[in-house]
C-alpha cells in the first residue's frame, strides 16, 4: 500500500535546478535511506513533501489521515521554552480538545432539550478520544520519553537556549516520538547525538512497525536500520533495494556498464560522422551517407553524468609549537554552576587528542575554557609557546546573508577573487555554490565553508567541535585523510571512532571528571 506518492516532481533555486521530474513513493512499513552528496537536495525533497516548500512543478498525494512527524537539521526552539513544555507541546492537540470539552461544559449550564443532548455527545466524543490517547498520564509519558533519552539528567525545566547541539536534538526527537506519527522523516538525526543514544535510537527504528524516511551520512547506523536507499544524485532519484553497502555494490555496477556503453557509442558515432563526411559528395556514396546521418539524428545519445568536484582538504601548518600545547591547574569550567571536578591536564606537541562523552557534560565548554573563550570558575589554563590556532565551531555564528566569496573575503582580505573561488572549489562547492548566499546551502555545504576558512590559516594545534557532522561521505573521508596526515596537535570532539580511531594518540573520556552524570 503507497502512503506517499511524488510525481513529476521539478524544483530550483534561482537558475539552478535542484530536481528534475523526479518520482517517489513510499510504501507501508519501507524504513528508507535518503542519501546523496551535500547540495543534491535532501532536505529540500523533505520540506517539499512535508509543504514547507511549494515545488515548481509536479503532485505529491498523502494517504487520507496520515500523520507525519518530521525532524528537522534546522529546527530552533523558541526561547524561554523549557523542555518539559517543548515536549508536552507534542500533545497540544489533546489539550485543545481539552479545552473544548471546558467550553462544552460552560454551554450544557444554558442548554436545554436537544442542544443540551448534542452537547453531551460531542462531549462524550472528546472524553473518549482523550482516554484512547492516555491523555490523563501525559506526565507519566514525558517522564518516560525525558529518561530514555537522557534529558532528566539535565533538567526538564532547564530553558532550552541554554542547551547544547546534541541535547536540542535530543528535546526535538523526543518531542516527535511523543507525538507517534504514522510516519517520521529524520533529517540528520544522529548529528550532535552521543554513542548511547545513537544505539538507542538504533533499537527504536529498527522495532519501528510504520514506515520512515531517513537523512544521514553515518554509515554504520543507515546500514543498521533501513531496508530501501534512495539516492538523489544531479536532480534524479533512483531506487535500490537494501541497505547502504548494497546500494554501492549496485551502483558501481550501474555506473561501469554506463560509461562502456558511452564507449561504445561514441566509437559508432565517431565511424559514422566519418563516413557522411567523407561519401556525403559523391553521387555514388551519397544515398549511403544520407541513410548513415539518419541513423545518427535518430541516436539516442547516452550522456555521463557530470562528476561532481571532490573536496582537497589540505592544512597550511605553521612552525611548530613549543613542547607543551597546554596546562591546566586545578581547572573547574562551567557558566553558573561546575560542569566538571578540578582538572590537572597536560597536552603536548603532536598530541591528537579526542574528547568523548555524552551530550552536555562540557566537552565544548572545555574547549572554550582552554582557548580562553570563556572564563573558568576556579583554577588556570597556561598555554603553550608559538601556538597558531584554528576552531571549528560546532555551528556557524553570525549573518549568513553573504555569500561564499564575501565570507571567505572577510577572512582573508588580501587575496584575489580567483584565490576565493580556487580555495572554495577545493572544498568541493561549484561555482553556483560560490556565488549563492550561506543561508540557502544545505548543512553540508556551510560546513565546507567554515572548513575552507580553517584550511587557508597557517596553524599548529586545530580545535575542532564535530566536524564530521552534516558532511558527506567523501569529504568525510578527505577530512579524515587530512587530519590523519596533519603534523599539528589536534584536540577534537567527535562521537564516531571510526572517524578517529587510526589517528588520535590520546581519548579522553569526559564522563570520568563531569558533574553531570
Amino acid at each position: 500500500m503507497s502512503i506517499l506518492n511524488v510525481s513529476n516532481l521539478s524544483h530550483g533555486f534561482g537558475d539552478r535546478a535542484i530536481f528534475n521530474n523526479v518520482s517517489f513513493r513510499l510504501l507501508k512499513g519501507e524504513h528508507i535511506g535518503l542519501v546523496g552528496a551535500n547540495g543534491e537536495g535532501k532536505s529540500t525533497f523533505l520540506n517539499i513533501v512535508t509543504g514547507k516548500l511549494m515545488p515548481d512543478d509536479g503532485n505529491i498525494e498523502w494517504s487520507k489521515n496520515v500523520r507525519v512527524g518530521y525532524l528537522d537539521q534546522h529546527s530552533v526552539l523558541e526561547k524561554g521554552m523549557t523542555i518539559r513544555k517543548v515536549l508536552k507541546s507534542a500533545f497540544s492537540y489533546l489539550y485543545e480538545l481539552e479545552a473544548n470539552m471546558n467550553a462544552l461544559c460552560n454551554r450544557m449550564a444554558e442548554a436545554d432539550g436537544d442542544e443540551l443532548m448534542s452537547i453531551m455527545e460531542d462531549f462524550g466524543t472528546i472524553q473518549d478520544t482523550l482516554d484512547a490517547q492516555d491523555f490523563y498520564i501525559i506526565d507519566a509519558k514525558v517522564e518516560e520519553i525525558s529518561h530514555a533519552l537522557g534529558l532528566d539528567a539535565i533538567g526538564l525545566d532547564q530553558d532550552v537556549t541554554a542547551l547544547s547541539g546534541g541535547q536540542r536534538t535530543k528535546v526535538l526527537l523526543g518531542k516527535l516520538l511523543l507525538e507517534k506519527p504514522d510516519i517520521l522523516l529524520l533529517d540528520e538525526p544522529t548529528n550532535y547525538l552521543d554513542t548511547v543514544h545513537i544505539e538507542w535510537l538504533k533499537r527504536y527504528l529498527n522495532d519501528y512497525d510504520n514506515a520512515f524516511i531517513l537523512i544521514s551520512h553515518d554509515i554504520p547506523f543507515l546500514n543498521s536500520v533501513v531496508n530501501i536507499i534512495y539516492h538523489m544524485e544531479n536532480g534524479e532519484l533512483s531506487r535500490y533495494v537494501g541497505d547502504y553497502n548494497k546500494f554501492q555494490e549496485v551502483y558501481e555496477v550501474k555506473k561501469s556498464q554506463l560509461e562502456a556503453a558511452y564507449k561504445k557509442q561514441q566509437q559508432e558515432i565517431s565511424e559514422l560522422q566519418d563516413f557522411v563526411a567523407r561519401n556525403k559528395a559523391r553521387v555514388s556514396t551519397r544515398n549511403m551517407a544520407m541513410s548513415r546521418q539518419k541513423k545518427l539524428d535518430k541516436m539516442d545519445v547516452i550522456e555521463l553524468a557530470k562528476e561532481k568536484p571532490k573536496p582537497e582538504f589540505n592544512f597550511k601548518e605553521a612552525r611548530a609549537a613549543g613542547r607543551y600545547i597546554f596546562q591546566t591547574e586545578h581547572l573547574v569550567i562551567g557558566y553558573e554552576e561546575p560542569l566538571s571536578r578540578p582538572l590537572t591536564l597536560t597536552m603536548e606537541r603532536g598530541d591528537k587528542i579526542v574528547l568523548k562523552g555524552a551530550n552536555g557534560i562540557g566537552k565544548t565548554t572545555l574547549l572554550k575554557s582552554i582557548i580562553g573563550l570563556i572564563p573558568p570558575l576556579e583554577g588556570k589554563v597556561s598555554l603553550g609557546d608559538y601556538l597558531y590556532q584554528g576552531y571549528f565551531e560546532q555551528e556557524m555564528t553570525g549573518a549568513k546573508n553573504n555569500t561564499c566569496i564575501e565570507e571567505l573575503w572577510r577572512e582573508y582580505p588580501s587575496y584575489t577573487q580567483y584565490e576565493v573561488r580556487s580555495a572554495l572549489a577545493k572544498c568541493g562547492l561549484t561555482t553556483k555554490h560560490i556565488e549563492s548566499q550561506v543561508r540557502v546551502l544545505s548543512g553540508g555545504e556551510q560546513a565546507k565553508v567554515r572548513l575552507c576558512k580553517l584550511l587557508n590559516k597557517e596553524t599548529n594545534l586545530l580545535l575542532l567541535d564535530e566536524p564530521t557532522n552534516h558532511l558527506d561521505v567523501d569529504a568525510k573521508d578527505e577530512l579524515h585523510r587530512a587530519l590523519k596526515e596533519y603534523k599539528g596537535s589536534i584536540l577534537l570532539i567527535c562521537h564516531e571512532p571510526d572517524f578517529y580511531d587510526d589517528f588520535a594518540t590520546k581519548v579522553w573520556d569526559c564522563s570520568n571528571w563531569t558533574t553531570k552524570l
